[in-house]
């Protein structure tokens, strides 16, 4: 495969205004085959228990990329999308009304482009897509670590396995041995949790005052070397920023 096959024209090739609405304005992908990576969209918001509307996310996101520069990322060293066969391979195609067969239609779809060996860059949707990733990426890799930025835990204790609840997730996944809690970290915690399972987690104070070196450092120090998966909530930022998110909490 070409090396530049990834690569979004430039302004002056395509205006940034114009083509299609891809992620990052990169080529679309019938099948995975042959990928390093693909941005996968999960539409989904069945799981949210406040504000609804992260069903538009993936939308909403590949729009907002489409502003985004087709040069390197400053300070890198590298350029991922020039090195890497990256492409969108669109949105996951399921049953709005099936609301029950929703979890087992995503872990499939994960499943088969894993099954590739391409990794997956997930859209959402509000956060309980990730239990269905997860256990994708656990029956390929065995137990992970994760790197969580999230206001909340997600660890509330909730035992019944075919509830789709976004703020229940990571209990589920812990207790399902999906996911390594010694080996993984919660950043941005806003938010009080009775048990975190064993889990190591960075409040949102300690991430300002130490500062987001130490923060990166300390969750290096955590999972170390192990198959690690990273979920990033967009309430972990502070709702001044991102006022979209349906479960707000001040100080991100």
């Amino acid at each position: 495969m070409s090396p530049t096959f990834n690569q979004p024209l430039g302004g002056n090739e395509m205006p940034r205004f114009a083509g299609p609405t891809t992620m990052m304005r990169l080529p679309t992908a019938a099948s995975a085959a042959g990928l390093d990576a693909g941005f996968v969209g999960v539409p989904l918001d069945i799981g949210t228990s406040h504000r609804s509307g992260t069903r538009f996310g993936p939308r909403a996101i590949r729009e907002a990329s489409t502003l985004q520069p087709y040069d390197p990322p400053y300070g890198w060293g590298f350029d991922p999308l020039g090195e890497f066969a990256i492409a969108d391979v669109g949105d996951l195609a399921f049953d709005y009304a099936n609301v029950a067969g929703t979890p087992a239609a995503i872990e499939t779809h994960i499943a088969g482009i894993l099954a590739a060996d391409v990794g997956t860059v997930t859209l959402g949707g509000d956060h309980f897509i990730t239990l269905p990733i997860l256990k994708a990426y656990a029956a390929k890799f065995g137990p992970l670590s994760v790197i969580q930025f999230d206001a909340h835990s997600d660890l509330w204790a909730d035992d019944d396995m075919d509830r789709v609840d976004h703020g229940t997730f990571m209990y589920k996944a812990v207790k399902l041995g999906l996911v390594d809690p010694k080996r993984s970290v919660l950043i941005g915690i806003r938010t009080e949790c009775d048990d975190y399972l064993g889990m190591e987690y960075i409040d949102a104070r300690t991430c300002h005052e130490k500062g987001a070196a130490w923060v990166a450092a300390r969750a290096k120090d955590i999972v170390g070397d192990a198959t690690t998966y990273v979920t990033f909530d967009i309430d972990a930022l502070d709702p001044a920023f991102a006022p979209g998110t349906g479960t707000p909490v001040w100080g991100g």
